[in-house]
């Protein structure tokens, strides 16, 4: 192993001797992009960060407790598969004997807005 004071060079390895003034020049305009990259991803994060925060706190349904429905009328022989709520509708796939259909229901009213039938072609 070398040692730095037995080198014949006095301590003074590539790695140590000072570095010209263009090369500093270089160095620190590396530094100040490092930086300045840093506090852009830093607030990158936050932004990111904050927006996850606000879409948690703000999922909201809007709908009063209250104003649910007690009873939806969906036909004598029809059997619920699946129950979804898009777009302000809640939509409701029934089975009615080999039949399927579609339910277009106002959660508010609990009336029926609408019915669409599957049909094989």
């Amino acid at each position: 192993m070398n040692q730095p004071e037995l080198d014949g060079k006095g301590g003074q390895g590539p790695e140590d001797q000072p570095l010209d003034p263009a090369t500093l020049k270089v160095q620190m305009k590396l530094k100040r992009l490092l930086a300045g990259s840093s506090l852009i991803m830093f607030a990158g994060f936050i932004a990111v960060f904050a927006a996850i925060f606000y879409k948690i706190n703000s999922s909201d349904s809007g709908m009063d407790p209250d104003s649910i429905p007690a009873s939806i009328v969906i036909g004598p022989n029809a059997v619920i598969e699946d129950i979804e709520l898009a777009g302000g509708r809640l939509l409701v796939l029934v089975r009615e004997g080999d039949a399927m259909a579609l339910l277009h229901i106002d959660p508010v009213s609990g009336q029926q807005i609408g019915r669409s039938k599957f049909v094989a072609r």
